[in-house]
């Protein structure tokens, strides 16, 4: 498994690299931000550390960049703030998820693992996979593509997932506890509020632009997609 660690103070991503390295991973590091991205454009990575405030490029718009020839590889975000915003902010760009410093390397650790499986699960099961058809909807799985009454609707990594558990459960209600323990794993800890930002970026571009209410919330107990 091949890491990138974009972050520019050099003592934090030495142990980071060599914290990865102990894992069995390989991990290369990188300091700046533009840098980062001619790297990205021309290797393939399994999983990629990035830090926001980088010199050269942020993170945000690195990241954002980068979902415009990759929407797959997972991107774990590094900063210094905790603010929801900011995180917001984040999850926008298109990074997977969120590690505000300091943190764990163990925590690191766990949760590098469970973007790489989650990734690995979800290329594994895209081999056999078909068409889902909800409604207005429609999800081509094996190419991770989302239609909405014909038009293309591009999610990112995250919420595409989310979506996907959302239509397979045909209109029955999913917990928060279930939408995190599908989407990260139970070995990492994920405050709900992180589903609830999710769920607000899936209404801004499935349901807002289209004048419809697909996505519902059962107050209490969950989500469910109305067909």
């Amino acid at each position: 498994m091949n890491i990138l660690v974009i972050e520019d103070d050099s003592t934090l991503n030495k142990n980071i690299r060599e914290a990865l390295e102990a894992e069995g991973y390989h991990a290369e590091s990188v300091f700046d931000g533009l840098l980062a991205e001619r790297i990205l454009k021309n290797n393939q990575f399994d999983c990629i550390i990035m830090d926001i405030n980088l010199p050269g490029k942020t993170g945000y718009d690195l990241s954002a960049d980068y979902r415009k020839q990759n929407t797959s590889t997972p991107i774990l975000m590094l900063t210094a703030f905790s603010e929801l915003d900011d995180k917001v902010k984040g999850y926008e760009s298109g990074a997977d998820d969120y590690l505000t410093k300091p943190f764990y390397m163990r925590e690191l650790i766990l949760r590098v693992h469970s973007l790489i499986k989650r990734n690995q699960n979800s290329s594994a099961k895209n081999k056999i996979s078909n068409t889902i058809i909800a409604g207005d909807l429609t999800i081509q799985d094996d190419q991770k593509k989302v239609f909405k009454q014909g038009k293309e609707v591009i999610l990112t990594p995250r919420e595409y997932h989310i979506l996907l558990k959302l239509s397979e459960n045909n209109g029955e209600i999913v917990s928060k506890k279930d939408l995190i323990e599908h989407i990260w794993g139970r070995s990492v800890d994920i405050n709900t509020n992180t589903i609830e930002v999710y769920i607000s970026f899936l209404r801004n571009k499935l349901d807002k632009p289209f004048g419809t209410n697909r996505i519902k919330t059962k107050v209490g107990y969950g989500y469910y997609l109305d067909e």
